[in-house]
């Protein structure tokens, strides 16, 4: 990783991954602001389970997460390219959706 220095010069960057680094699974994100910060929430929905937990929270400010989306938008165009195209919903589901998607109610179990 490059970064500019106060000079203009670029400098690298060593990465240092601890040992005990784990990795967070999540497959939903909830995304906020404030006048100053970006928050991430980043959550697991799992089926048959009505609960969605939050797994990590990410606060950034606006400058930070504008080039984050600049980055992912980058690293998934060089995904698609090697790997194809990802197939996404037309519209994705609300986390309600998600949620609550098989419970039914009594008015529907009428009508078949």
């Amino acid at each position: 990783m490059q970064a500019k220095n106060p000079q203009g010069k670029k400098r690298q960057l060593r990465l240092e991954i601890p040992a005990n680094l784990s990795a967070t699974y999540s497959n939903s994100v909830v995304i906020s602001q404030n006048k100053n910060e970006i928050i991430f929430d980043f959550i697991q929905v799992m089926p048959n389970d009505p609960r969605a937990r939050i797994q990590e929270r990410i606060v950034m400010t606006p400058a930070h997460a504008k080039v984050f989306l600049r980055t992912l938008n980058e690293t998934i165009v060089r995904f698609e390219e090697n790997n194809g195209e990802i197939n996404v919903p037309a519209r994705p589901q609300s986390l309600a959706d998600q949620l609550f998607n098989s419970v039914r109610n009594d008015e529907e179990e009428d009508d078949e």
